[in-house]
Protein backbone atom coordinates (compact mmCIF):
# COMPACT_ATOMS: atom_id res chain seq x y z
CA UNK A 1 0.00 0.00 0.00
CA UNK A 2 1.15 3.29 -0.76
CA UNK A 3 2.15 5.51 1.91
CA UNK A 4 0.40 8.85 2.83
CA UNK A 5 1.81 12.25 2.57
CA UNK A 6 1.81 13.82 6.09
CA UNK A 7 0.52 16.61 4.78
CA UNK A 8 -3.07 15.09 4.00
CA UNK A 9 -3.16 14.14 8.26
CA UNK A 10 -2.85 18.01 9.12
CA UNK A 11 -5.38 19.39 10.87
CA UNK A 12 -8.44 20.92 8.71
CA UNK A 13 -10.68 23.87 9.19
CA UNK A 14 -14.04 22.54 11.35
CA UNK A 15 -16.05 24.26 8.75
CA UNK A 16 -14.97 22.44 6.04
CA UNK A 17 -17.66 19.25 5.65
CA UNK A 18 -18.35 19.89 9.79
CA UNK A 19 -21.18 17.20 9.92
CA UNK A 20 -19.67 14.13 8.36
CA UNK A 21 -16.31 14.99 10.25
CA UNK A 22 -17.99 15.08 13.80
CA UNK A 23 -19.46 12.10 13.23
CA UNK A 24 -16.18 10.16 11.92
CA UNK A 25 -14.38 12.11 15.02
CA UNK A 26 -16.67 10.77 17.88
CA UNK A 27 -17.66 7.82 16.46
CA UNK A 28 -13.97 7.10 16.16
CA UNK A 29 -13.45 8.46 19.94
CA UNK A 30 -16.25 6.30 21.43
CA UNK A 31 -15.44 3.18 19.41
CA UNK A 32 -11.17 3.75 20.98
CA UNK A 33 -12.91 3.75 24.79
CA UNK A 34 -14.50 0.50 24.07
CA UNK A 35 -11.26 -1.11 22.74
CA UNK A 36 -9.34 0.01 25.48
CA UNK A 37 -11.79 -1.38 28.04
CA UNK A 38 -11.69 -4.68 26.09
CA UNK A 39 -8.07 -5.22 26.48
CA UNK A 40 -8.27 -4.36 30.09
CA UNK A 41 -10.98 -6.83 30.70
CA UNK A 42 -8.93 -9.68 28.70
CA UNK A 43 -6.55 -9.39 31.34
CA UNK A 44 -4.05 -10.58 28.84
CA UNK A 45 -2.08 -7.11 28.77
CA UNK A 46 -3.17 -3.28 27.97
CA UNK A 47 -1.98 -1.08 25.14
CA UNK A 48 1.09 0.62 26.45
CA UNK A 49 -0.69 4.26 28.05
CA UNK A 50 -3.49 2.28 29.17
CA UNK A 51 -0.86 0.22 31.57
CA UNK A 52 -0.06 3.28 33.20
CA UNK A 53 -3.27 4.29 33.54
CA UNK A 54 -4.85 1.40 35.33
CA UNK A 55 -1.68 1.19 37.60
CA UNK A 56 -2.14 4.84 38.87
CA UNK A 57 -6.45 4.05 38.86
CA UNK A 58 -5.00 1.04 41.57
CA UNK A 59 -2.77 3.33 43.49
CA UNK A 60 -5.40 6.11 43.99
CA UNK A 61 -8.93 4.70 43.54
CA UNK A 62 -9.91 6.65 40.57
CA UNK A 63 -11.45 4.86 37.75
CA UNK A 64 -8.82 4.04 34.84
CA UNK A 65 -11.27 6.45 32.15
CA UNK A 66 -10.75 9.65 35.04
CA UNK A 67 -6.76 9.14 35.55
CA UNK A 68 -6.59 9.18 31.36
CA UNK A 69 -8.51 12.35 31.45
CA UNK A 70 -6.45 13.96 33.56
CA UNK A 71 -3.35 12.62 32.41
CA UNK A 72 -4.48 13.78 28.88
CA UNK A 73 -4.74 17.26 30.05
CA UNK A 74 -1.92 17.45 31.85
CA UNK A 75 0.10 16.32 28.56
CA UNK A 76 -1.72 19.24 26.99
CA UNK A 77 0.43 21.38 29.08
CA UNK A 78 3.40 19.64 28.11
CA UNK A 79 1.99 20.85 24.49
CA UNK A 80 2.84 24.65 25.42
CA UNK A 81 6.67 24.79 25.34
CA UNK A 82 6.81 22.97 22.06
CA UNK A 83 4.31 25.46 20.94
CA UNK A 84 1.73 22.55 19.68
CA UNK A 85 -1.80 23.78 19.18
CA UNK A 86 -5.04 21.38 19.80
CA UNK A 87 -7.31 21.13 17.35
CA UNK A 88 -11.30 20.45 19.05
CA UNK A 89 -10.52 16.76 18.07
CA UNK A 90 -7.33 16.65 20.48
CA UNK A 91 -10.07 18.35 23.39
CA UNK A 92 -12.69 15.77 22.46
CA UNK A 93 -9.73 13.00 22.43
CA UNK A 94 -8.98 14.03 26.36
CA UNK A 95 -12.90 13.49 27.52
CA UNK A 96 -14.77 11.16 25.11
CA UNK A 97 -12.42 8.04 25.20
CA UNK A 98 -11.76 8.44 29.23
CA UNK A 99 -15.48 8.46 29.65
CA UNK A 100 -16.13 5.59 27.05
CA UNK A 101 -13.13 3.39 28.58
CA UNK A 102 -15.49 3.75 32.56
CA UNK A 103 -18.53 3.11 30.28
CA UNK A 104 -17.22 -0.23 28.27
CA UNK A 105 -15.81 -1.43 31.81
CA UNK A 106 -19.44 -0.92 33.05
CA UNK A 107 -20.38 -2.97 30.77
CA UNK A 108 -18.38 -5.49 29.54
CA UNK A 109 -18.11 -9.23 31.79
CA UNK A 110 -14.72 -10.02 32.85
CA UNK A 111 -14.41 -13.23 30.84
CA UNK A 112 -13.35 -16.61 32.71
CA UNK A 113 -11.98 -18.89 29.58
CA UNK A 114 -9.15 -18.39 28.15
CA UNK A 115 -10.84 -18.59 24.54
CA UNK A 116 -13.03 -15.49 25.25
CA UNK A 117 -10.11 -13.34 26.79
CA UNK A 118 -8.28 -13.69 23.66
CA UNK A 119 -11.45 -12.65 21.82
CA UNK A 120 -11.39 -9.70 24.00
CA UNK A 121 -7.58 -8.74 22.84
CA UNK A 122 -7.96 -9.13 19.40
CA UNK A 123 -11.49 -7.67 18.70
CA UNK A 124 -9.98 -4.88 21.33
CA UNK A 125 -7.30 -4.57 19.15
CA UNK A 126 -8.89 -4.86 15.50
CA UNK A 127 -11.07 -2.13 17.18
CA UNK A 128 -8.71 0.58 18.31
CA UNK A 129 -6.95 0.41 15.02
CA UNK A 130 -10.43 1.17 13.45
CA UNK A 131 -11.22 4.11 15.95
CA UNK A 132 -7.73 5.49 15.36
CA UNK A 133 -8.01 5.71 11.40
CA UNK A 134 -11.57 6.89 12.17
CA UNK A 135 -10.32 10.23 14.16
CA UNK A 136 -7.19 10.63 12.60
CA UNK A 137 -8.78 10.39 9.73
CA UNK A 138 -10.87 13.34 10.45
CA UNK A 139 -8.43 15.99 10.69
CA UNK A 140 -9.83 17.57 13.93
CA UNK A 141 -6.59 17.35 15.87
CA UNK A 142 -4.83 15.04 17.05
CA UNK A 143 -4.76 13.04 20.56
CA UNK A 144 -2.40 14.64 22.84
CA UNK A 145 -0.35 12.05 23.58
CA UNK A 146 0.37 11.95 19.40
CA UNK A 147 1.15 15.86 19.65
CA UNK A 148 3.53 15.22 22.16
CA UNK A 149 5.43 12.76 19.57
CA UNK A 150 4.87 15.66 16.54
CA UNK A 151 5.99 18.31 18.87
CA UNK A 152 9.32 16.94 19.94
CA UNK A 153 9.33 15.72 16.23
CA UNK A 154 9.31 19.29 15.27
CA UNK A 155 12.18 19.92 18.03
CA UNK A 156 14.50 17.55 16.22
CA UNK A 157 13.54 14.33 17.71
CA UNK A 158 12.81 11.36 15.90
CA UNK A 159 9.26 10.36 16.65
CA UNK A 160 10.43 6.55 16.34
CA UNK A 161 12.57 7.07 18.80
CA UNK A 162 10.89 9.40 21.35
CA UNK A 163 7.56 7.45 20.92
CA UNK A 164 9.06 4.30 21.56
CA UNK A 165 10.82 5.77 24.62
CA UNK A 166 8.21 7.17 26.30
CA UNK A 167 6.02 4.50 25.99
CA UNK A 168 8.71 2.23 27.52
CA UNK A 169 8.60 4.42 30.39
CA UNK A 170 5.18 4.90 30.66
CA UNK A 171 4.50 0.84 30.57
CA UNK A 172 7.26 0.70 33.36
CA UNK A 173 5.82 2.98 35.27
CA UNK A 174 2.40 1.92 34.94
CA UNK A 175 3.35 -1.99 35.59
CA UNK A 176 5.43 -1.12 38.68
CA UNK A 177 2.14 0.95 40.20
CA UNK A 178 0.13 -2.11 39.37
CA UNK A 179 -1.31 -2.16 35.65
CA UNK A 180 -1.26 -5.32 33.53
CA UNK A 181 1.55 -5.97 31.36
CA UNK A 182 1.27 -9.04 29.38
CA UNK A 183 1.28 -11.34 26.05
CA UNK A 184 -1.54 -8.65 24.87
CA UNK A 185 0.83 -5.47 25.43
CA UNK A 186 3.31 -7.04 22.91
CA UNK A 187 0.82 -8.55 20.20
CA UNK A 188 -0.86 -4.76 20.65
CA UNK A 189 2.55 -2.98 19.77
CA UNK A 190 3.06 -5.20 16.90
CA UNK A 191 -0.14 -4.91 15.23
CA UNK A 192 -1.65 -1.81 15.67
CA UNK A 193 0.82 0.33 13.18
CA UNK A 194 0.23 -1.95 10.13
CA UNK A 195 -3.52 -2.45 11.12
CA UNK A 196 -4.00 1.39 10.89
CA UNK A 197 -1.83 1.78 7.73
CA UNK A 198 -4.60 -0.27 5.85
CA UNK A 199 -7.55 1.01 7.70
CA UNK A 200 -6.52 4.98 7.49
CA UNK A 201 -6.65 5.97 3.35
CA UNK A 202 -10.20 4.42 3.89
CA UNK A 203 -11.49 7.21 6.43
CA UNK A 204 -8.79 9.48 5.67
CA UNK A 205 -11.30 13.06 4.60
CA UNK A 206 -9.72 14.89 1.53
CA UNK A 207 -10.44 18.25 1.40
CA UNK A 208 -12.13 19.00 -2.65
CA UNK A 209 -9.99 22.18 -2.93
CA UNK A 210 -6.47 20.06 -1.73
CA UNK A 211 -5.12 19.08 -4.69
CA UNK A 212 -3.39 15.31 -4.66
CA UNK A 213 0.40 15.12 -4.05
CA UNK A 214 2.90 14.31 -6.55
CA UNK A 215 4.59 11.87 -4.37
CA UNK A 216 3.68 10.23 -1.27
CA UNK A 217 6.16 11.35 1.36
CA UNK A 218 6.33 9.14 4.42
CA UNK A 219 3.56 6.51 6.22
CA UNK A 220 2.46 8.15 9.67
CA UNK A 221 2.69 6.41 12.42
CA UNK A 222 -0.37 5.01 14.68
CA UNK A 223 -1.62 6.55 17.27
Amino acid sequence: MAPIDKARLATAPLRRQPGRRLIQLYSGLIIFGVSSALLVRSGLGNMPWDVFHQGLSRRTGISIGVVSIVVGAFILLLWIPLRQRPGFGTLSNVVVVGLFIDAGLAALPTPGLLVLRITYLGVGIVLNALATALYVGARLGPGPRDGLMTGLAARGFSIRFGRTGIEIIVVIIGFLLGGTLGFGTLVFALTIGPLVQLLLPVFLWRDPAERPPATAAETPLAT
